[in-house]
Order: structure tokens, then C-alpha cells, then sequence
């Protein structure tokens, strides 16, 4: 265990609860660093349900395509904790992390706080810190009572496809989760959003007119559709005709387009229609439909393919159903493992007919794994059980057949332990 995984396992006795929706610890540690959150270059704030990663990484690839540094601040992390801090590109390392650790829990001097209201802290100091051109800023849980909401004023803001998730702590109708994410808008501030339920855009649209916010929505101040070679973008601003985003799937339009009209909106002087072309093509970002070659992958037959998503909802499960028909040229395997308290039913229901086999699995080092015998009852009984993933690849591998494609989904902290076992970097 490094210094800073020490450091982290001893902050989490400071307070009872690992998710405590609020600002005012934050604000007063925030305070004890001499307000490093007022001494940021200029921020875009992202949240949403789903999405909000990948318009992340289109945010980054676009403006270091354009030659600026980038900060990036992310949650969770899958393999390595450092991965939450990109600082001007780089992640950040492990003295560094562990340093700047240190620090905040001096400051905090033992009071009652979470420890990803830590973390928030100790990226803020480090992005403080180091100097850049940009910082995007991504969402832990919500908006409104989320620990990145101290920053003030950003350049724009960005939020991702709404759906039902985190239910228990951001209320329990599409109307109430679509209010805590619409509490990152600030006064005047633009905020671009894609396409959502009608049920959340209302209550994005109150909250902007509130505010005197320009919303940017997607089929209304902005599109975007695929066209022959690539992707067709058009705002006020002008007409787009861009490559195909580098992550796959047709979710990812919306994503670049949130992306783009954010960027366009705050309109800063090195945006330019090359650096936007040049961004899709090359923006990285790992278990979100990330192609896998390493050992898990040499446990299927040659031509075979391995995928890999975090996807863990009922939005997630809509959008990889959307994808899936892509590749009905090959039989469809699926392995699912979620965390407990997911609502698995609703991540399975519309790819279950997509699927030509479906394998439940838990991984041992998986947090909150859910156990293999929910997920096969989740399936209806369809599922069968791994148990784990490399059981079940090693079991598709004897059923003959042509080659086929094979999705590992449903958690975030299955694809880390994924990623670990194929040893695929996320650097």
C-alpha cells in the first residue's frame, strides 16, 4: 500500500457516513488552504447521470489539441487512485498525491468530514498549484450539494444524460435528480446540455431562466447527427462536419456535442474548428466501450473480440442497446457484473434480447459486487453464472462458432478489476 492509500484508509474514520451530501465542511477546509478553489484557471463544470466522463474526455482532447494545458478532476478512479488528478496533462504522481494528502489532513485537523470532500480538497490545492489553461471539473454525485460545487463562477458548464440512479440520496423522480444536477448553473453562465426526458429538460429550463443562464440544448440551439464519414455539428455560430468521435458507440454524439457547444458558448480565443475535429478523433477514455487486448482477451479464439464497459443504469443499459445493433454481423456475449443496490433489472431489460449469451460474474477484489445469484435472477434465469470472468471467457471460448464479440458491463468497479486482470493501463 503507497502512502497516500495509508492516508486515504485513515481519513475514512472522520466521518460516519461515506456519502453526506453537503458544503459546509468543504467550504471550511477550503478556507483553513487559504481558498485555493478562488485561484483556478477558468473551469467547465460537468455532471449528469451518464456521460459525463466521456464529455470530459472530449472536453480535454479538444483544448490539448488546440495546445493548452489541462487539468482534470474525475470519480472513480479504476485501477489507480491517482487517476482522479490530471494535472496540465499529466497524472499526477504518487509523492505529490500523498504530499498534498498531508497537507489537507492537517488543515482539517480531525473534524467531521468524507473523504472525496477530501480528495476535492487536495485537487483543488494541486490544480491551485500548478498552472493551466483549463480545468474540467466532473460531478462526484448530483450537483447542487456535490463537493465541486464551491467553485463560484465557471466558464460554462456542461450536463450529460439525466436518468434514474442514486436514487437514496438525489430523490426518487427523474423531476427531483434533474434539480440537484441543475444546481451546478450559475448566474449567467452558459450551460449546455443534450437531449433529455422532457420530465428533467423542464426543470433545466426553470433553473437557467432563474438564473439568466444561457441553456444550450441539444435539437434547439445546437445539433448534432451523423452523417456519411463522421459527425454533423451546427450552433449559431456555424456549421461543423466532423470526424467520428474516437469513443464508439451513438451515445457519444450527444456527449461531443455537449462538449462542443460548451466550449463554443465560453468562446474562448483558442477554440478553433481544427482543434474541435482534431479532439473527437483522438479523446480517451477507459471502460467506456474500450477494445481490450491483453491476457483476458488471449483467453478467447483468434478473430474473437473483447469490450469493456462501465455502464451500470437504466440509461447506460438504453445506450449500449443503441450500440449493439452495430454489431449483429458476429454473435453477442455478454458478461454482467454490477455493485449491490443497483437496480439490475432495469440495466439488463433492454439488452437482454441483444445478447446470444448472458454470463452473471463477480470478481473477488470487486467493491459491493453484487452476488452472482441476483444477476441470474435479475436475467429472469437467463444469465448464467461465470462465476468469474475469466470462467465464463474461458466457457464461451469452447462453445465453437464463429467469432463473436464479448461486452464485459455493469459496474465501474468490475471494469477496474477488468482492467487489472488484462493489464490494460488507464494512463
Amino acid at each position: 500500500m503507497g502512502r497516500s492509500e495509508a492516508i486515504i484508509d485513515r481519513l475514512h474514520g472522520l466521518h460516519p457516513k461515506l456519502i453526506d451530501l453537503s458544503l459546509e465542511r468543504l467550504q471550511r477546509l477550503l478556507a483553513a488552504l487559504g481558498h485555493p478553489e478562488r485561484q483556478l484557471p477558468p473551469v467547465v463544470h460537468v455532471a449528469g447521470t451518464n456521460g459525463k466522463g466521456s464529455t470530459c474526455a472530449f472536453l480535454r482532447a479538444i483544448a490539448e489539441a488546440a495546445g493548452q494545458r489541462v487539468h482534470v478532476y474525475t470519480s472513480p478512479h479504476l485501477v489507480h487512485f491517482r487517476e482522479r488528478f490530471r494535472l496540465a496533462g499529466q497524472l499526477v504522481t504518487e509523492d505529490a498525491l500523498a504530499d498534498a494528502l498531508e497537507e489537507v489532513e492537517a488543515a482539517n485537523e480531525g473534524q467531521p468530514i468524507t473523504v472525496f470532500e477530501v480528495t476535492t480538497a487536495v485537487g483543488l490545492l494541486l490544480f491551485s498549484r500548478t498552472p493551466a489553461d483549463l480545468m474540467v471539473l466532473e460531478v462526484g454525485l448530483g450537483g447542487r450539494f456535490d463537493a465541486t460545487n464551491v467553485i463560484g463562477h465557471p466558464a460554462a458548464c456542461a450536463i450529460a444524460s439525466i436518468s434514474m440512479d442514486h436514487m437514496d440520496f438525489l430523490g426518487d423522480s427523474l423531476a427531483a435528480i434533474a434539480g440537484e444536477k441543475a444546481g451546478i448553473i450559475k448566474p449567467g453562465v452558459p450551460a449546455a446540455t443534450g437531449r433529455q426526458q422532457p420530465e428533467a429538460l423542464r426543470v433545466l429550463e426553470a433553473e437557467a431562466a432563474r438564473l439568466g443562464a444561457p441553456l444550450l440544448r441539444r435539437d434547439a440551439e445546437w445539433i448534432a447527427e451523423w452523417e456519411e464519414g463522421g459527425l454533423r455539428y451546427a450552433d449559431s455560430q456555424g456549421v461543423l462536419h466532423l470526424p467520428p468521435p474516437a469513443l464508439p458507440g451513438p451515445h457519444q454524439a450527444d456527449n461531443a456535442g455537449i462538449a462542443i457547444a460548451a466550449l463554443r458558448a465560453w468562446n474562448p480565443s483558442w477554440l478553433s474548428d481544427s482543434a474541435i475535429a482534431a479532439g473527437l478523433s483522438t479523446a480517451t477514455w477507459p471502460a467506456r466501450l474500450q477494445r481490450l487486448h491483453g491476457a483476458l482477451a488471449a483467453l478467447l479464439p483468434e478473430g474473437w473480440e473483447l469490450w469493456l464497459d462501465g455502464g451500470h443504469n437504466a440509461g447506460a443499459g438504453q445506450a449500449l442497446a443503441a450500440h449493439l445493433p452495430g454489431w449483429s454481423d458476429r454473435p453477442r456475449h455478454l458478461l454482467v457484473g454490477m455493485k449491490q443496490g443497483k437496480e439490475s433489472n432495469a440495466f439488463l431489460r433492454p439488452l437482454l434480447p441483444l445478447a446470444d449469451s448472458l454470463w452473471a460474474v463477480a470478481e473477488p477484489g470487486q467493491h459491493l459486487a453484487m452476488p452472482v445469484e441476483a444477476i441470474v435472477a435479475a436475467s429472469g434465469g437467463r444469465a448464467r453464472p461465470g462465476p468469474r470472468v475469466a470462467d465464463a471467457l474461458r466457457a464461451i471460448a469452447t462453445t465453437g462458432g464463429p467469432p463473436g464479440r464479448v461486452l464485459i458491463c455493469g459496474s465501474l468497479y468490475l471494469a477496474g478489476e477488468v482492467l487489472k486482470a488484462d493489464g490494460t493501463g488507464v494512463e
